[in-house]
């Protein structure tokens, strides 16, 4: 059986067989839409908004409202900029939330961006370049860094700067770990999106990673080596990360495993791996979310869930949760 390990040191360009394309308009200037689900985000939606319109490769952004009680609508309503739109949800959920600005959305290009998150200056810019050079990809993504709830850089990821996540035919590697993490680094083509169905409103957590696999299993991904979004990391966000346990995750690996679209794609003899690495992977992240969070007998209690699982997998699991100390 391929072990977890031997599935994180795959290459990218591990193939089953030719992916199914989907034909790529030709446009000139491809329009982006920013779609940006928000439920009582009035201390942080400003700012998100501030970063998305001032990126001029932006042709519309939309809000989806998500049941706010707060001044999260006004201060939507309060800004004129004509590409803005607003809609509400009704407390339907983050994904429900996405899929309904998705649904709306004249753009040839998607970005799902956090209301409590900023782009970089000149993040679509360098993500549209990246598709320039992709023409067959459905999704082209970068790099992020980290910030606390008062905007302040606490990550050091410039530090990885070197490093390059994989290009082409991702599923494999993809299907072992979301190695993209956060919506508001990537372009999703909108056609590829629609076709495969959006996000999957039944997945509490990790609904991303089930939506990126799926896409993956259709085309191909390009990485563009930059840092574009500053991930705002507090405990008061909409994720509640600071209390997430990997039990929390185990339903969205269910998902991925139990996918017609994904399974069609992966090669049998490599599947029970693949799960076992994303179980890996899972339990790894949540180690690092309860360091940063200074939940440090919880981030032992993760790790010897690793250990038992795999204990060629706990060097590289605790080195990973010791860099996130360091904001790594």
């Amino acid at each position: 059986m391929i072990t977890a390990e031997d599935v994180l040191e795959l290459p990218a360009a591990s193939r089953v067989g030719p992916a199914a394309r989907l034909p790529l308009p030709a446009t000139s200037v491809p329009l982006v839409s920013v779609v940006i689900p928000a439920k009582n985000v009035a201390a942080y939606i400003g700012e998100t908004l501030a970063s998305a319109l001032a990126q001029s490769e932006v042709g519309e952004v939309i809000v989806v409202d998500d049941g706010s009680t707060d001044d999260t609508t006004a201060i939507v309503r309060a800004i004129r900029d004509p590409r803005l739109r607003l809609m509400t949800n009704d407390a339907a959920g983050v994904s429900a939330a996405r899929n309904l600005g998705a649904r709306y959305a004249s753009g040839e290009w998607l970005l799902f961006l956090d209301a409590d998150d900023r782009l970089r200056f000149g993040a679509v810019a360098a993500l549209l370049t990246a598709a320039r050079g992709a023409p067959r990809a459905v999704l082209v993504y970068g790099d992020y860094n980290t910030i606390d709830s008062e905007g302040r850089q606490i990550g050091r990821r410039g530090l990885l700067k070197g490093r390059r996540k994989p290009s082409g035919d991702v599923l494999t590697r993809l299907a072992a770990g979301n190695f993209i993490v956060n919506g508001g680094i990537a372009l999703a083509r909108a056609e590829a999106f629609r076709a495969i169905g959006g996000f999957d409103t039944s997945l509490r957590y990790c609904e991303d990673w089930h939506c990126w696999c799926r896409l993956a299993a259709i085309g191909e991904f390009e990485f563009a080596p930059k840092l574009l979004l500053d991930y705002r990391l507090h405990t008061a966000n909409t994720m509640n990360a600071a209390v997430r346990t990997p039990k929390d995750f185990f339903p969205a690996i269910a998902r991925v495993f139990d996918d017609g679209l994904i399974l069609a794609r992966l090669p049998e003899r490599m599947t029970a791996g693949l799960r076992l690495a994303a179980e890996i992977h899972l339990v790894t992240y949540s180690a690092m979310q309860a360091v940063r969070f200074g939940r440090y007998r919880d981030a032992f209690a993760y790790l010897a869930m690793i250990g038992q699982r795999s204990l060629r997998s706990l060097p590289r699991a605790t080195l990973r949760v010791a860099l996130a100390r360091f904001g790594i």
